[in-house]
């Protein structure tokens, strides 16, 4: 069997650092912790990124690629299974690059790039979350008054946003962390979607109950 291609030493860097930015926080990891981290010289890592900054834009070109590609699939939203899966997906991914969002507001103050590119980051997921529902409103599965869609596609994308957040001030020491990370997943869709629940038909939002109670059981048992 032929072996892999190791991976490039760029690509090594990327990783090191999302995983160290995710654990501690961007803020408290410099270049040279995650040049440590590899067991690289820190000039080796300043030959592929010369400034940390430049390691941030990387790491969210990745995440907006991705990101991108996933808000399409709200098009193909039709009803509340369809709408769960998808959210889902969704905090997934901000859960991968939860740095960005543990450390937004820093992030955003310091770095002109991401202060822009989120501003359209914000902007997307709206657009989505109008598509979904949209998509529910045609299959007759929600009844909302044209004059709230705006103001409810904006709640969910605050909650979207958000959501890590208040998960971290609620457990500061082990909200972010990996073996928390499906119980974290599963409230956010759960809150997410259940500004949903005043709009749609009876048997979808019987549905959405019954899908909430089996993810909340199966929280519970993970916590056990």
């Amino acid at each position: 069997m032929a072996k892999k291609a190791p991976r490039r030493t760029a690509q090594r860097i990327l990783e090191a650092a999302l995983d160290l930015f995710n654990r501690f926080g961007e803020p408290n990891v410099s270049t040279t912790l995650v040049a440590g981290e590899l067991n690289i010289s820190p000039g080796n890592l300043y030959y592929h990124y010369p400034a940390k900054d430049e390691l941030i834009n990387r790491l969210y070109e990745g995440y907006e690629t991705e990101l991108l590609e996933l808000l399409h699939a709200s098009d193909g939203v039709h009803d509340v299974e369809d709408a769960w899966f998808f959210m889902h997906s969704l905090f997934e991914l901000i859960w991968r690059y939860r740095f960005l969002y543990r450390d937004l507001n820093d992030l955003l103050s310091k770095n002109r790039h991401l202060e822009t590119q989120f501003q359209l980051v914000l902007k997307n997921k709206t657009r989505a979350i109008r598509a979904l529902i949209a998509g529910l409103g045609r299959a007759g599965h929600l009844d909302i008054d044209a004059r709230e869609v705006d103001t409810l596609a904006q709640s969910m994308v605050v909650v979207l946003t958000y959501w890590l957040s208040y998960e971290y001030v609620r457990n500061p020491r082990e909200a972010l962390e990996p073996a928390h990370a499906q119980g974290a997943l599963m409230r956010g869709a759960h809150h997410t979607l259940h500004l949903l629940a005043p709009y749609l038909a009876t048997e979808q939002r019987r549905h959405l109950l019954a899908l909430s109670s089996a993810y909340a059981g199966e929280d519970q048992s993970a916590m056990a």
